[in-house]
């Protein structure tokens, strides 16, 4: 233990340009420093990776990064307001970074959040979610021991506090709402196979359709990136597969979907129904107006930051998945499905001799 401290000293006291003794001044908190050479000590302690003493802790840059894959889906600058109004309460500055086309991928954004010597990090949408995806960058904020919150399902080795929709709930609740419609051969479009949310979705949806004796269950499931244009090329496809309704893992899947049945000369709702998740900003105003699972963003987005900001004073420690309930809402893109076809074709009618 003291070969380590003395070690840190050291270094920090050559990346600052001052002596040993300085650096332990400031570190515990004695008198003789100025605020520049303080402020200097504090930085470098930062980028070298090492942790503050709890009582110097609250003198980081009170800014928390706010990581998001893009912006194009609107759930997330919804999430992004709720968070950074919730930050602002609590006297600190948000910093948003996405993904721009041709910029960099998350770990990359993640060592631009680090640079800043932010006090937290807030993740959404990110590749703790993909089992199959790296996940280096946040071994290196466990490491230096920053405090992060993931915002939905993440794989299991992380260790970092969760805020998640219930998706078992959520799935259940789309194919319960369609089974009590009358739908009996229902699909579900989700996002890759390797997503952890959508895994939760798939399972639950499965059993559901095993308990109910629904047709095909897991079967008619097809997995697709998070876009229109995924949801559109997914819903062709189980739509030709007979389906009279589809469970979607998001909004925008569900509005290719739309997109995909109406391109089949079919009509939503009365060929096929539709369901969405999320219930982003405007769903109401599509048309039709999308049935979808809400996700309580305003409720999720605030315990997100309380989670944070409690890490950040030292009050709590990381761990732990806080779940919230979704919220089935009923709109115009899901009806009773139609009728089955006539087996029997009506008689030829008689034409009179001539």
């Amino acid at each position: 233990m003291l070969a380590g401290m003395t070690r840190r000293l050291a270094e920090v006291a050559r990346r600052v340009g001052t002596s040993e003794a300085t650096v332990s001044r400031v570190l515990n908190g004695r008198p003789g420093v100025s605020e520049t050479t303080r402020r200097a000590v504090l930085d470098a302690l930062d980028a070298l990776g090492y942790e503050r003493p709890t009582r110097l802790r609250r003198d980081r840059a009170r800014l928390v990064g706010l990581v998001f894959p893009d912006l194009r889906n609107p759930v997330f600058p919804a999430f992004a307001e709720v968070a950074g109004g919730a930050l602002a309460q609590q006297g600190f500055t948000s910093v948003l970074c996405t993904r721009t086309p041709g910029g960099s991928q998350e770990a990359g954004r993640v060592d631009a959040m680090l640079a800043q010597h932010v006090s937290g990090v807030l993740f959404a949408g990110g590749a703790y979610a993909d089992a199959d995806a790296g996940h280096e960058h946040y071994e290196r904020i466990r490491e230096r021991r920053l405090p992060a919150v993931l915002v939905n399902a993440a794989v299991g080795h992380l260790g970092f506090s969760r805020v998640s929709c219930d998706d078992v709930a959520a799935a259940r609740m789309a194919a319960g709402h369609l089974h009590a419609l009358g739908h009996r051969r229902i699909g579900m479009i989700l996002g890759p196979a390797d997503h952890l949310p959508s895994r939760r979705k798939l399972d639950a949806f499965a059993a559901y359709a095993r308990e109910r004796g629904l047709e095909g269950g897991d079967r008619l499931v097809e997995h697709a990136v998070f876009s229109m244009e995924g949801g559109q090329a997914a819903a062709a496809r189980l739509v030709g597969a007979g389906v009279t309704a589809l469970v979607c893992g998001s909004d925008l899947l569900a509005l290719g979907a739309v997109r995909a049945v109406r391109r089949e000369g079919l009509r939503v709702p009365q060929d096929v129904s539709v369901i969405g998740y999320d219930d982003s900003p405007l769903m109401n105003r599509t048309d039709p107006p999308l049935t979808t699972v809400r996700q309580p963003i305003e409720a999720m987005g605030r315990a997100a930051v309380e989670l944070l900001v409690a890490q950040i004073d030292a009050a709590a420690r990381p761990g732990g998945e806080l779940l919230f309930d979704p919220e089935l809402v009923v709109r115009a893109s899901t009806a009773p499905p139609p009728p089955p076809p006539s087996s029997s074709s009506p008689p030829p009618s008689s034409l009179p001799s001539s």
